[in-house]
């Protein structure tokens, strides 16, 4: 009983979006035990159902427009995705990927270079808050707007 109660649940997020198994082990541990929450999910594994792999693919490709490689990494971690699988899933967005994403998100919010230090530190906070290293908001702000148009 408690297990088709369990594959339900499971089949219900999975309906709605992709998830990680960590993210359903979550979702499901107050609804059954360890052992009862592990089978459903190996067996929506074996289904082809749930896929770590294939919730990093579509996690990059809705987020990758707006934020840096740090973050997507960052955020797929704290989701329960390995590491190996993170890697594959950013293998797709190069430095130059995140550059163009930074000059994008960049030129959106600011558009104009820096005209002081204070304003310089606003629009780099303003970066690596989306998770872009340091060599890329050096490289954005320092580029005239009309070299890069």
């Amino acid at each position: 009983m408690a297990e088709t109660s369990l594959r339900e649940r499971a089949l219900r997020h999975l309906a709605r979006r992709e998830h990680s198994r960590a993210e359903l082990v979550r979702k499901l541990a107050p609804h059954g035990s360890a052992e009862e929450i592990d089978e459903v999910l190996d067996r929506l594994t074996e289904l082809g159902l749930l896929s770590d792999h294939r919730f990093a693919e579509a996690w990059v490709r809705s987020k990758a427009a707006r934020f840096g490689t740090a973050r997507l990494r960052r955020e797929l971690a704290q989701r329960g995705v390995g590491r190996d699988t993170i890697d594959a899933a950013l293998d797709g967005e190069a430095v130059e990927d995140d550059i163009e994403r930074a000059r994008a998100l960049w030129r959106g919010k600011f558009g104009a270079t820096p005209a002081d230090a204070r304003e310089w530190a606003r629009q780099a906070r303003f970066l690596q808050g989306r998770g872009f290293g340091t060599d890329v908001i050096r490289k954005i702000l320092k580029e005239n707007p009309d070299e890069s148009a």
